[in-house]
C-alpha cells in the first residue's frame, strides 16, 4: 500500500512538472510562476470562505437539533481541496477547485462515507450498522421501591 501511495505520488509529480513546463513554454517563466501563486492564494481564500460557511452551518444545525455528520464530511472534503489548492501545480489546482463545487462535495462525500462503511477497518468501529434481536428474561416493570429490576444493579433477584 506504501508503494502504491509513493507510486502516485511520484506519478502526480511528473504530471505536474510536465504541465508546468509546457506552460511555462506558452506563456514564460515568470508568469507561469505568477499564475501558480495567484491560484495558491486565490484557493487558499476559496477554502478559507468556504470553512467558515461550512463552520457556521455546523454550528446553525447543532443548535436545531440536527447531527453535524454532513457538515463534518464537507468539512473533510474542503480540507482536502484546500491541500490540493496550496500545493503548487496546475493539474492539484484544477481538481482542489472542482472539489470545493457544492455538488461535487456532496457526491465525493456521499462515496467516501459508503466505501468507509463497507471497509473492513469500519466494522470493527461500528460503521456497518446491525440490527440486534434482544430478547427480555423475566419482569421488566419496576417494582416499588427498588431501584432496577437487574440483579447485577441491586434489583430483586
Amino acid at each position: 500500500m506504501v508503494g502504491l501511495v509513493l507510486l502516485l505520488l511520484a506519478l502526480v509529480g511528473l504530471v505536474e512538472l510536465t504541465v508546468i513546463v509546457v506552460v511555462a513554454q506558452a506563456i514564460g517563466v515568470i508568469p507561469t510562476m505568477a499564475l501558480l501563486v495567484a491560484v495558491s492564494v486565490f484557493g487558499a481564500w476559496l477554502v478559507k470562505r468556504q470553512g467558515l460557511g461550512l463552520w457556521r452551518r455546523a454550528q446553525m444545525g447543532v443548535q436545531a437539533g440536527r447531527s453535524p455528520a454532513d457538515d463534518a464530511i464537507d468539512g473533510a472534503v474542503v480540507l482536502a481541496a484546500g491541500t490540493l489548492l496550496v500545493v503548487p501545480g496546475f493539474v492539484t489546482d484544477l481538481v482542489g477547485l472542482v472539489l470545493l463545487a457544492p455538488p461535487v462535495r456532496r457526491l465525493v462525500g456521499r462515496r467516501l462515507v459508503r466505501r468507509w462503511r463497507s471497509s473492513p477497518v469500519a466494522a470493527g468501529f461500528g460503521g456497518g450498522a446491525r440490527v440486534v434481536d434482544v430478547e427480555f428474561v423475566g419482569d421488566v416493570t419496576p417494582q416499588p421501591g427498588s431501584r432496577s429490576n437487574c440483579p447485577e444493579l441491586g434489583g430483586p433477584t
